[in-house]
């Protein structure tokens, strides 16, 4: 009797954790796939600007300053639209993280729910009259 009441209880105790389980997995990855993003940004970026400061050493006289011009224009439009591809690329991958927030929810609720209808209530004790 008490070996099938711990096994009940066991088995309710991993229906609930499930989905905290799955939740903090899900968390992880998802922690990690926007640190490498944020790393690998900001890789591009310094590099963007050390390739700048390199073409900067390089002007010498008028023509060279003028091609130097030319480039920054270039330069800050590639870098505009970096950026925003970088942003959106955030933001898909919030929505993602989202997403996958409320189907956990949704799963736990499922589980409680059918947990909660399934189970058996306890016997009561019978009062002496």
């Amino acid at each position: 009797m008490q070996e099938n009441i711990l096994n009940a209880f066991t088995e309710q105790a991993k229906t609930m954790y499930a989905p905290m389980a799955k939740f903090n997995s899900m968390f992880v990855e998802n922690m990690e796939k926007m640190t490498d993003f944020q790393l690998n940004a900001i890789k591009t970026y310094a590099e963007m600007g050390l390739e700048q400061m390199k073409s900067a050493t390089d002007v010498k006289d008028a023509d060279s300053l003028r091609t130097f011009t030319a480039a920054q224009a270039e330069t800050v439009s590639a870098l505009n639209k970096k950026i925003m591809e970088d942003a959106k690329a955030f933001s898909d991958m919030a929505m993602d993280f989202k997403t996958q927030v409320e189907s956990i929810m949704e799963e736990a609720r499922s589980t409680a729910a059918t947990t909660a209808t399934t189970a058996k209530p306890a016997a009561k004790p019978k009062s002496a009259a």
